[in-house]
């Protein structure tokens, strides 16, 4: 194992125990959402990408490379976690994009999908808002609650571990691995 490879699988004391999805995987299914989003959309709908930071912000911008269609982007900041591997259920808007909403088809770009509660608190605000269409794109869905939440576009099914890498993380540390991979 090179040095690199060894600091990646061992950060903060916390070892990562298996790769879930490769950085091969990830780009695969990145293009291929990008085509779909690109196919679902007209340069006339005025597409509006916006990024739950901070766990989407590497998929994201994979992702919008791969739309063919006219965009903008914005982001929205919600947290649940802290420095815990499970939501708090306790949903905060820190940062709520700017950008008017009215009329526009704005397409939802998350990183994990697993009790959906963020999603579930954050869809109705941003629907009251008066956007011609609101669709959500989701890398990861583990499919948890008992109320599925079901995103248009879905890039993997994920297994129910604590994932990290390509965005995700474990109170900040992990976020740059080219791999999704669960902690030990």
């Amino acid at each position: 194992m090179t040095s690199v490879a060894a600091r990646d699988r061992r950060l903060a004391d916390r070892a990562v125990r298996r790769v879930a999805f490769t950085a091969e995987e990830l780009g695969d299914r990145v293009r291929a959402l990008g085509t779909e989003i690109s196919a679902a959309y007209r340069p006339e709908d005025r597409l509006l990408v916006i990024g739950l930071l901070k766990g989407s912000f590497i998929f994201l911008a994979d992702l919008v490379r791969e739309i063919t269609i006219p965009l903008q982007v914005d982001f929205l900041v919600a947290a649940s976690y802290g420095a815990g591997t499970t939501s708090s259920g306790d949903v905060r808007l820190l940062y709520d994009p700017s950008t008017s909403l009215a009329g526009r088809a704005v397409l939802i770009v998350e990183d994990i999908i697993d009790s959906g509660t963020t999603l579930k608190k954050l869809l109705p605000r941003l629907q009251a808002r008066a956007p011609a269409s609101l669709e959500v794109c989701a890398l990861l869905h583990k499919r948890l609650g008992t109320d599925h939440l079901e995103p248009r576009w879905v890039g993997f099914n994920a297994p129910n571990e604590f994932l990290v890498g390509y965005g995700l993380d474990h109170a900040e540390d992990f976020r740059h691995l080219p791999y999704i991979a669960s902690l030990e």
